[in-house]
C-alpha cells in the first residue's frame, strides 16, 4: 500500500510540474504578448523614429474613421458567415456519406481530411494557379463547353471574393467532416432501428436523429471555422494577396499592411486589439446560441 501511495504522490508531482510549465508557456506565449500589444496601441510607435510617446485613444479613433479597415472588417464578416455556412454543410455531408467501416472508406475519410493538413500557404498557390485564366478550373470549363472562354476567377472583385469564400470552405471542410464523424460514431444504432421499426425515412432519421444528436459537434465546429476565417491571412495571402483592388483584403493582412509596410507599430496594435474583441465577441455570442439549442434539442 505504501509504494502506492508512492507512485500516485510522485505522478501528483509529475502532472503539477507539467500543468505549471504549460501555464508558463501560456503566459509568455499569449497573455505577455496580448499585454504588450495592448500597451502599443496607446503609443504612437513607429520603426523609423526612436522613441515613442502615449497618444491614449488616438489610434481607436482613428480606427473608427478608417474606410480601409471598415471595408475589411465588412469583408472578414461575410467570408466568415459564408466559409462557416459552407464548410459546416459539406462536412457533415462527408461525414454522413463516410461514417462507415470498410477499409474503402477509411482511405476516402483520410482523403476528405487531406484539405486540413495542407499548409494554407501551398493551397493558396495551388488554387491561384488553377483558378488562373490558363488554369486547370478554367481547362476542365472550356473543354467541357460549359464555358466559351476562360473566366478571370481571381481578375474582378465579386469572383475573387466568391472564389476566396470556396477555396477556404474547401480548406475547412476537411476539419468539419472530422469533428462530425467523431459525432455520429458516438450515436446509438438503437436509435435508427427504433425509428426504421416505427416507419421513419432516411430524411426523417436525418432530420430528427442525427441533426440532433451533433448539436455539441456542431457548437464545436462553428465557433472554431468563425474564429479560424476571422483571424485569416495564409490562404487569402496566396490566393488573392488582397486583391483586386483590395476586395479580397483580410483584417489581418490590413494590420500587416498597416504594421509592416507602413511602420504604424501603434496603430496596427489597435487593429489588432479591435480584432481580438470582435472574436471574441463573435465566439462568445454564437457559442451562446448553439448551447441554448443543445439544451433546446
Amino acid at each position: 500500500m505504501k509504494p502506492l501511495r508512492i507512485r500516485l504522490a510522485r505522478l501528483d508531482t509529475g502532472l503539477g510540474a507539467v500543468a505549471a510549465l504549460a501555464l508558463v508557456l501560456y503566459l509568455m506565449f499569449l497573455i505577455v504578448p496580448v499585454l504588450l500589444s495592448l500597451k502599443t496601441s496607446f503609443t504612437n510607435q513607429n520603426i523609423l523614429f526612436p522613441t515613442s510617446s502615449f497618444v491614449g485613444l488616438a489610434n481607436y479613433r482613428a480606427a473608427l474613421r478608417d474606410t480601409q479597415l471598415r471595408s475589411s472588417i465588412e469583408f472578414t464578416l461575410a467570408l466568415a458567415v459564408a466559409v462557416t455556412i459552407v464548410a459546416n454543410a459539406a462536412g457533415l455531408c462527408f461525414a454522413v456519406l463516410l461514417n462507415r467501416t470498410s477499409l474503402s472508406y477509411r482511405v476516402l475519410r483520410t482523403l476528405a481530411f487531406l484539405p486540413q493538413v495542407i499548409s494554407g500557404i501551398i493551397a493558396g498557390f495551388v488554387w491561384s494557379w488553377m483558378l488562373s485564366p490558363t488554369g486547370l478550373v478554367n481547362h476542365i470549363l472550356t473543354a467541357t463547353g460549359l464555358v466559351s472562354q476562360p473566366v478571370n476567377w481571381l481578375g474582378t472583385p465579386q469572383l475573387a471574393q466568391l472564389s476566396a469564400g470556396l477555396v477556404v470552405s474547401w480548406v475547412l471542410s476537411g476539419f468539419t467532416a472530422v469533428v462530425y464523424l467523431a459525432a455520429l460514431q458516438n450515436i446509438p444504432r438503437e436509435l435508427y432501428e427504433a425509428s426504421s421499426i416505427d416507419g421513419a425515412s432516411s430524411r426523417q432519421q436525418f432530420r430528427m436523429i442525427t441533426f440532433r444528436m451533433v448539436a455539441p459537434a456542431t457548437t464545436i465546429s462553428v465557433v472554431i471555422c468563425l474564429i479560424t476565417v476571422l483571424k485569416l491571412y495564409d490562404i487569402i495571402t496566396a490566393l488573392t494577396g488582397g486583391g483586386p483592388a483590395f476586395a479580397t483584403r483580410s483584417i489581418a493582412m490590413y494590420i500587416i499592411s498597416v504594421g509592416f509596410s507602413n511602420d504604424a507599430y501603434g496603430y496596427a496594435s489597435a487593429i489588432a486589439m479591435v480584432l481580438l474583441v470582435l472574436t471574441a465577441i463573435v465566439a462568445l455570442s454564437v457559442t451562446t446560441v448553439l448551447r441554448r439549442r443543445e439544451v433546446d434539442l
